[in-house]
């Protein structure tokens, strides 16, 4: 639900940084390609007692919940909740001023071993985002208690990520879903994110090369993820290898160019 997470590199030149945002290759309109992205992704429940559970998505942070269906205090000025529909089908559902932003319906296999989410999220212009994810349960647990690992998803829905100049010297990622509006220098400082989901988010960026840039992201000050962004030699596809603290893996987005 909330991901992201790790290191930077150092800028060159602030001359050559302003040369290479006046005609960046990053510029314009991405598509995402599902069969080249890999999107990998753990959640951890824990049982409380009392119909209460733990949930970690990531970050080593846990939000507790009691599965009542009733709004409950998430993190960074949301709130969520917990629904359970049957003793193999859990609703789970982040709203953003009393309105949903993110719902998983999450549904256990027979044996219990595999977890299926149908996750789906609200752009800002009210259109949806919609994903299937796969868990396989990792260690012991039963029921929807345990740790889920995914690494296997299904876009359902178009995703575009566009690049614009921002700022003279800065790069704007305006995306569809919760992350909203990034606008970054390569200077290493933060800058608020803008529509996002969440509060607090912030983003720094440095220059590596011509084609690559890294891209820390925090809220309220923590590391939530860092992201290495970098186009293909001809200008054609654009990856983002994103790495969370405490998962081994990265996600990895590749995008296909619509627009110069």
């Amino acid at each position: 639900m909330l991901k992201r997470a790790c290191q930077l590199m150092v800028v060159t030149c602030l001359l050559g940084e302003v040369a290479w945002a006046a005609s960046d290759r990053m510029v314009g309109d991405w598509k995402l390609n599902p069969q080249k992205s890999k999107l990998t992704d753990v959640m951890k429940v824990e049982s409380l007692g009392g119909n209460k559970y733990s949930f970690d998505f990531g970050g080593g942070e846990p939000e507790i919940a009691t599965a009542d269906g009733r709004d409950q205090p998430g993190h960074f000025g949301t709130m969520i909740v917990v629904r359970v529909n049957a003793p193999d089908k859990w609703t789970f559902v982040r709203k953003k001023d009393g309105k949903p932003v993110v719902t998983g319906v999450w549904t256990l296999s027979k044996d219990g071993n595999t977890l299926n989410d149908h996750f789906t999220g609200t752009r800002p212009n009210g259109d949806m985002t919609s994903l299937d994810y796969v868990y396989r349960r990792t260690g012991r647990g039963s029921g929807f208690v345990g740790t889920w690992v995914s690494s296997s998803e299904q876009v359902n829905s178009v995703v575009v990520l566009k690049v614009r100049d921002w700022d003279g010297d800065g790069l704007s990622f305006i995306s569809q879903g919760g992350a909203g509006t990034r606008n970054v220098k390569f200077d290493g400082k933060d800058y608020p994110n803008v529509g996002a989901m969440v509060n607090g988010v912030t983003a720094s960026a440095e220059r590596v090369n011509e084609r690559t840039i890294n891209i820390r992201e925090k809220i309220t000050g923590k590391v939530r993820d860092t992201q290495e962004i970098s186009v293909s030699p001809d200008g054609k596809i654009l990856t983002v290898t994103i790495h969370i603290p405490g998962r081994s893996e990265p996600d990895v987005q590749v995008f296909d160019r619509l627009t110069q």
